[in-house]
């Protein structure tokens, strides 16, 4: 099957039986998707969303959080991954977005990336999930997922080389849906160790049944 039949295949199934789907990340508004964003970075979303209610609680916005110190975010989300880098950095997320952005987030790429601990995959989410923009965020899912399901060359060694590779062959249309589809399959069925292949709709085109790598 050719990369393009390919791509039609899948993408078609998943239209069909997801049409409608978001991120599972429990959020209330833009900021409030930031920092769960953010949080969720080597993390199960699960995890994210048994900490948000009290942080989003005490901290409803940019203001709020921005006259937090560090340590104060870490009572917080102590319990996730990495709460000393990401107590600091939404600490100074906010202040920046109170001070740059006069409290809201912003919506373009270059602006997103300037915040501390936002990255491109970060920014892909707010740009798809909060702005309705045809951008698609790389995860370890997604990655491994494009590998498994031969969206993607080989030598599409890293994220953002994926993420190009997928602009290029997925309607625009598709593309914030996509990410989804893609991540949740990874999550659920194509998983990264003792993949789920009898589940998957995929089977029998995948050039990488039954095999536990990337």
């Amino acid at each position: 099957m050719r990369r393009k039949e390919r791509y039609e295949y899948i993408m078609e199934h998943f239209r069909k039986e997801m049409p409608h789907v978001t991120t599972e990340l429990e959020f209330g508004s833009v900021f409030q998707l930031l920092v769960a964003t953010m949080l969720s970075a080597q993390c199960t979303d699960k995890r994210i969303n048994l900490v948000t209610p009290a942080l989003f609680a005490r901290y409803p916005d940019a203001a709020a959080m921005a006259e937090a110190d560090a340590e104060d975010i870490f009572e917080y989300i102590r319990s996730v991954s990495y709460p000393n880098a990401k107590s600091k950095h939404l600490a100074e997320m906010a202040r920046m977005i109170v001070r740059d952005f006069a409290g809201e987030v912003p919506d373009a790429m270059s602006d997103l990336v300037k915040l501390p601990g936002v990255g491109r995959k970060t920014a892909n989410v707010i740009q798809a999930v909060a702005y309705g923009r045809s951008a698609m965020a790389v995860d370890t899912h997604v990655f491994r997922v494009s590998h498994r399901l031969g969206l993607v060359p080989e030598t599409a060694d890293n994220p953002v080389k994926v993420e190009m590779e997928l602009m290029r062959n997925i309607p625009s249309g598709d593309v914030a849906d996509a990410h989804h589809w893609l991540l949740l399959h990874g999550r659920y069925v194509c998983t990264s160790r003792s993949p789920h292949c009898d589940k998957c709709p995929f089977s029998d085109i995948c050039p990488k049944k039954g095999v536990a790598k990337k």
